[in-house]
């Protein structure tokens, strides 16, 4: 039976018209699946749906979406990420070496990536997931802070600290009222596939592809209430702050009092920014 597809001309491109029409004739899609982005089960025979191309180094791995999630389309991952969401979509479970990162329920702790060791003198960026109330409102947002001082690239760090000056040369606005949404930043993304958070994207040089300005080294686990919420209203919010300005804090009420602390010393900037592929560049 023929399936209600969207196959992407990207997607096509890197499958191949033969297997793009064996799809769209239902002879190689599931009529059920579960959606790689919101998670709650689809159906192909009876709802349209995006086919979604994860691309690793060397691997491929064809999944399907709501199209009211996310489009049709390729996402380029790391291979060891990929590897984790071939274990994710047959069911299998993560290895002892790679366990999950607990998920956060309200009232308590954010969920964090565990940054990976830096290199000697190089900062890192670690980020949060949780929902913060913004106007009487609910939203996912992220929270990114290095784990030291950021140098402008080609110099020594002689001049301090710049991560915010970079980020506000990128787009980010300097955020003086936790209380007020942050405004759109054109051309960057948050990448959440498999249920899960894998990177933030930023314009490709010279208008090419999407790259990541951070990108998981370990797919971030994050609480079903923050999946949803970014489903439905397909928008994140992206907080910074510098290093030793947020920290790791237990509860997502004092990481909202920390953010509102570095908001009134000028030391957090944001943008609002869509989920990957689901806004204009």
């Amino acid at each position: 039976m023929p399936r209600m597809l969207d196959v992407s001309e990207d997607v096509r491109a890197e499958i191949g018209d033969q297997e793009a029409d064996r799809l769209l004739a239902g002879e190689s899609a599931p009529s059920g699946y579960d959606c790689t982005s919101c998670r709650t089960p689809g159906d192909t025979e009876q709802e349209r749906t995006s086919t979604v191309l994860f691309v690793g180094e060397e691997t491929a791995v064809l999944a399907f979406a709501h199209a009211s999630c996310i489009p049709s389309q390729v996402v380029r991952v790391a291979e060891d990420q990929l590897q984790g969401a071939v274990r994710s979509i047959t069911g299998e479970q993560r290895s002892a070496a790679a366990p999950p990162v607990p998920a956060p329920v309200p009232g308590a702790a954010p969920d964090r990536t565990p940054p990976p060791e830096p290199a000697p003198g190089q900062a890192v960026l670690g980020i949060t997931s949780g929902l913060i109330l913004v106007s009487g409102a609910l939203h996912p947002a992220l929270v990114v802070e290095p784990t030291g001082p950021i140098a402008r690239p080609g110099t020594d760090g002689s001049s301090g600290d710049v991560f915010l000056p970079l980020l506000i040369e990128q787009g980010f606005a300097p955020v003086h009222d936790v209380d007020r949404a942050p405004v759109p930043l054109s051309g960057w993304s948050v990448l959440l596939a498999m249920g899960q958070l894998h990177a933030v994207l930023q314009p490709g040089p010279a208008g090419g592809s999407p790259v990541a300005w951070w990108q998981a080294h370990q797919p971030l686990q994050v609480t079903e209430d923050w999946r949803t919420t970014a489903n439905k209203t397909h928008t994140v919010l992206v907080y910074a702050a510098p290093a030793g300005s947020i920290g790791q804090q237990p509860r997502e009420d004092l990481m909202r009092d920390a953010l509102e602390k570095a908001a009134a010393g000028g030391r957090l900037v944001a943008a609002a920014m869509p989920l990957a592929g689901t806004g204009s560049s």
